[in-house]
């Protein structure tokens, strides 16, 4: 694998090693979230069909976004 790397490098795709690497936890940090989000997406399909927002609804979302993460 290491030859490999130091291929992409030596053709100038990549200026070290280390770029190589942070360009491979990258994609794979925005491929995660891709997922997640697509997870995500199914999910509230799953959930039934949509209804209107209540002031209760919009007011238990707002309280959630301001608490301070757990």
């Amino acid at each position: 694998m290491l030859g490999y790397v130091q291929e992409r490098v030596a053709r100038g795709e990549y200026t070290n090693e280390g770029e190589y690497l942070r360009d491979l936890i990258r994609r794979d940090r925005e491929s995660r979230a891709a997922l997640r989000l697509r997870e995500l997406i199914q999910e509230g399909l799953d959930s039934g069909p949509a209804r209107s927002m209540t002031e209760a609804d919009w007011a238990d979302l707002r309280a959630r976004c301001i608490q301070p993460a757990a």
